[in-house]
């Protein structure tokens, strides 16, 4: 286990407190990991078209001085966010074409996704909703009230995925609320959670959340998003810990990303890593095409390649499947 960097903050510190507390401007992101300030004028153009921000917590798992860092890479603005590339769009889901009602994604037949919130604590600079529409889906007690009537209305549904954003900025009253809410409707049986925060604010998996999750007859699951084996610190192990400990289960999607962890042997550690930690590898997603995220993609042959290499060396449990997610499609598309 890596130590933690002295920029890590105090494990006592809320998550709450955490948030208040994010890195959010190129400078002092430099600043703190001693970077090529060569690099720092491309970074301030490419915020200014999809805001920096991430945690402290994940910051101190960066390799200060490494511009070629997989987790900085993940969150660097760069110059090549700028460039206009073709087939790479603003929504390359069409999510506009299945958004019913504001904040409620209806592209599969028995499940529902909510865009819970508009924000999150790390903006990945590959997100594929990177420029979506967080404004016309703002989810107010009124559209909310809309969405358990369109559940109630629609009884294939029986799982519904708390999405956003960021769902886990919800706080423990408010995601109690729904459950409660949600659990009331007879045909709903699942609820997942896919979230970033166990990984980039593992504060927020606390004792509170695990007895909320629990507190419901919803089967609950925790989906989050690992990309790499240095994203798990003794603090991320912790919070999978937790949720193991409390019965819930927990499964990772990673994204193929160039540069990040574009070879098996990063998948191979990464899914031998979350395993450990008790965490099911789930889907390893290529890249959405998304306006911005070009410099990320890899192509589908190489992905083959990647994926046949990890399915000679891994047994079945520890393979993730690998997808394409296709606008239109009732499901993703097995590569």
């Amino acid at each position: 286990m890596n130590a933690i960097p002295q920029i890590q903050l105090h494990p006592g510190t809320s998550w709450q407190d955490e948030l208040k507390q994010l890195v959010s401007d190129s400078n002092e992101l430099f600043e703190l990991l001693e970077l090529d300030r060569s690099y720092l004028p491309a970074a301030k153009q490419a915020e200014k078209l999809f805001p920096l921000r991430l945690t402290r917590s994940y910051l101190s798992r960066i390799k200060k001085g490494d511009i070629n860092d997989p987790l900085l890479k993940q969150v660097l603005p760069l110059a090549e966010e700028n460039e206009a590339q073709a087939n790479y769009v603003d929504d390359p889901l069409q999510e506009r074409a299945f958004n019913p009602l504001p904040g409620l994604v209806h592209k599969y037949h028995n499940r529902v996704l909510l865009i819970t919130t508009s924000s999150c604590a790390i903006n990945c600079r590959y997100c594929f909703r990177r420029n979506f529409a967080y404004s016309e889906n703002r989810l107010g007690q009124s559209q909310w009230q809309a969405i358990l009537d369109y559940l109630k209305d629609h009884d294939e549904v029986d799982e519904v995925i708390f999405s956003g954003g960021e769902p886990l900025l919800l706080t423990n009253e408010q995601i109690q609320q729904r459950l409660e809410q949600l659990a009331a409707i007879p045909q709903l049986h699942r609820v997942r959670f896919h979230s970033r925060l166990p990984i980039v604010l593992p504060s927020r998996i606390d004792q509170n959340f695990c007895a909320t999750l629990n507190s419901t007859r919803l089967q609950c699951l925790v989906v989050v998003h690992c990309n790499h084996k240095q994203e798990i610190d003794a603090y991320v192990a912790a919070a999978f810990s937790a949720l193991s400990r409390a019965g819930i289960t927990c499964l990772n999607q990673a994204v193929l990303l160039r540069g990040v962890n574009d070879s098996a042997k990063s998948q191979i550690e990464l899914n031998h890593s979350l395993f450990k930690n008790k965490v099911l590898p789930y889907y390893l997603h290529v890249l959405d095409k998304v306006r911005g995220g070009a410099h990320f993609d890899i192509e589908l042959s190489d992905a083959r390649i990647i994926y046949e290499k990890m399915r000679a060396r891994l047994p079945g449990y520890l393979l993730p499947k690998l997808v394409k997610d296709e606008p239109g499609q009732t499901a993703k598309t097995p590569l």
